[in-house]
């Protein structure tokens, strides 16, 4: 059996993943950074990316951050971003209909609404998309 390392990966949200993985690959600053278990204690700050987790020999989970902070410990890792995004939870048609809502509403100067939120739920749905586009690349 593999050595694992417990893993938490954190939002301002919610907590997205806490469990048990084999290797962990991040996008640090300096570039991408593999963690396996009994790593030496690392902190570092990390770009927009993907991180992925090697779960097992056959089962890899992806997440999206916008960036954030990744501590090492030789048994734990943890992750703390502003936004973060479960791969398989983001839903494609969705996000470019809220990017499209939210751009029509902040191209009509005349109605009515609150342009602070619409342009939150633009921001949102364009780090959506994002994330979809670069994890496409990472599977290639």
């Amino acid at each position: 059996m593999a050595m694992t390392i417990h893993v938490d990966i954190v939002s301002a949200e919610a907590e997205i993943f806490s469990g048990l993985a084999e290797m962990v690959i991040a996008p640090a600053l300096e570039g991408e950074v593999g963690i396996l278990p009994r790593h030496a204690q690392y902190i570092t700050q990390l770009s927009e990316g993907a991180i992925r987790l090697k779960i097992n020999d056959n089962q890899e989970d992806s997440f999206y951050i916008s960036g954030g902070m990744l501590e090492v410990q030789p048994h734990k890792v943890t992750v703390l971003s502003d936004t973060a995004l479960r791969a398989h939870d983001i839903d494609e048609a969705a996000a470019l209909e809220a990017k499209q809502r939210a751009e029509k509403l902040l191209s009509d100067k005349q109605a009515a609404f609150d342009y602070a939120r619409a342009e939150a739920e633009l921001a949102e749905a364009m780090l959506q998309l994002r994330a979809i586009e670069k994890l496409r690349l990472l599977k290639k």
